[in-house]
């Protein structure tokens, strides 16, 4: 469903602004609405609540005396506090001595470390609670597979296929099936043959068994596509099937990714049928950086297509505590991801040219919105995960490094020296802004 692509008189760079804008938009108003209400629960007043930086669109004060403002630029957001120096509350103001009683106490500066702690650490943490949300609707939505392996929707194909919906798969090539594991493992030997063509199936449809002559559940299906990789950039969309590369037959997802990697960097030609259409495109696979079974990296050449069964799993629609445990696991999957990410990043094991910046994001912003709504909204998920692990790192400037000065005065009974801590957050701010240039050169390296 193409649902942004599809408004009229907007084009690919708009559409582009417009996924960006509303992404960020809805990751930072999270997050500092997560500052702004804790504050206001634990008594400290917010001064000035801001989405974007730069020139002021639109504001306007509440009654309780917090001004509400829209900026122009769309790269973030805060919440000034009352008594805050900046923006950033890097330090009291110069104005704290001179407040009277009433408006020190619901001051940011002079609350209780607690308090400061709980309010920094809430931005970060609603970030992780609308993504734990985000990915239970998902599954409240789309369901869970059921335990049996049953058919439900099927991909068209190019050729004959006997399934049908409601099928339940009792055996593949005499190996019994009795659920998705065993299913797998039934399949698993045939992945590396060279001939991917029909298998033998036993299915039940109707209370009867039936033996079935049907292709390769591994078909050559796209069922996903990368973006801003070879095949995103070749048109390739989800849902065509592939049908030679390199005037070589494909009738497995498997043999396809062989042939890929026996090209190394050589043009590919690929025949693929889209809705009864045959088209032929050209495109060049790439050296990329992929995560292994190991917690690691290897470098493989790949297009930037994903594979699964031609047909959809029928589901059955959880419970809201089992939809939610399942939320909650994907934020720390993501979480877990990004760390061992950068993790090798650090250790050289993988390219910093894997950093996405501002345009990176934006461009994975477009793709996924015009994708379909559900690509879309699951990466917001994923995006207000990483925003908030990126918070909580001990840099000063960021959530983290202010919870680290909290607990060094918690501990100590007295805050960091001034002059130690304006040197902190002047390396820290070097840090970002280096960070953010490296990514903003690989993004338009990219382009």
């Amino acid at each position: 469903m193409d649902w942004l692509a599809n408004i009229p008189l907007i084009g690919s760079p708009m559409v582009t602004l417009l996924a960006f804008i509303i992404l960020m938009g809805i990751v930072v108003t999270i997050h500092e609405f997560g500052h702004y209400i804790v504050g206001r629960w634990l008594g400290i007043h917010a001064e000035v609540f801001s989405l974007g930086f730069g020139p002021t669109l639109w504001s306007r004060v509440d009654k309780r005396g917090t001004r509400w403002r829209l900026a122009a630029v769309p790269l973030g957001g805060y919440v000034r506090f009352l008594g805050d120096k900046d923006a950033a509350s890097t330090g009291a103001s110069e104005a704290l001595a001179e407040m009277n009683d009433y408006d020190r106490r619901r001051s940011f500066p002079a609350a209780a470390i607690w308090r400061r702690f709980l309010t920094v650490l809430a931005g970060p943490m609603f970030n992780f609670i609308l993504s734990a949300c985000i990915f239970a609707s998902l599954i409240l939505w789309q369901g869970l597979a059921t335990e049996r392996p049953t058919i439900g929707a099927i991909s068209p194909l190019p050729y004959d296929n006997p399934l049908q919906s409601g099928d339940v798969i009792v055996a593949v090539n005499d190996m019994p099936v009795t659920d998705y594991n065993s299913l797998f493992a039934a399949i698993l030997p045939l992945r590396e043959a060279d001939d991917q063509g029909e298998i033998g199936m036993v299915v039940e449809r109707g209370g009867t068994e039936l033996a079935l002559s049907v292709p390769y559940l591994y078909a050559p299906l796209v069922s996903s596509v990368i973006p801003l990789t070879p095949a995103y950039k070749a048109g390739i969309k989800p849902g065509d099937v592939i049908l030679s590369a390199n005037g070589t037959e494909i009738r497995g997802f498997d043999t396809l990714r062989r042939v890929v990697e026996a090209s190394q960097d050589a043009e590919i030609l690929l025949k693929v049928w889209r809705a009864g259409e045959t088209l032929t495109m050209t495109l060049t696979p790439q050296l990329l950086d992929y995560p292994n079974n190991e917690g690691g990296f290897d470098q493989r050449v790949l297009i930037g297509v994903g594979g699964g069964f031609y047909f959809e799993p029928a589901t059955e629609t959880p419970s809201l505590l089992t939809a939610a445990r399942l939320g909650v696991g994907q934020v720390f999957e993501v979480m877990a991801s990004s760390l061992n990410g950068l993790k090798h990043i650090i250790l050289g094991d993988i390219s910093v040219k894997n950093l996405q910046g501002p345009i990176g994001i934006a461009q994975i912003s477009s793709a996924a919105a015009q994708t379909g709504i559900v690509d879309f909204i699951f990466l917001i998920g994923v995006i207000s995960t990483a925003i908030g692990l990126l918070n909580l790192f001990p840099i000063p400037v960021l959530d983290g490094g202010h919870l680290v000065t909290y607990v060094y005065e918690a501990l100590r009974g007295k805050p960091p020296n001034p002059r130690v801590m304006q040197t902190l957050m002047m390396i820290g701010m070097v840090l970002l802004l280096s960070m953010m240039l490296l990514a903003s050169y690989n993004d338009i390296m990219r382009l």
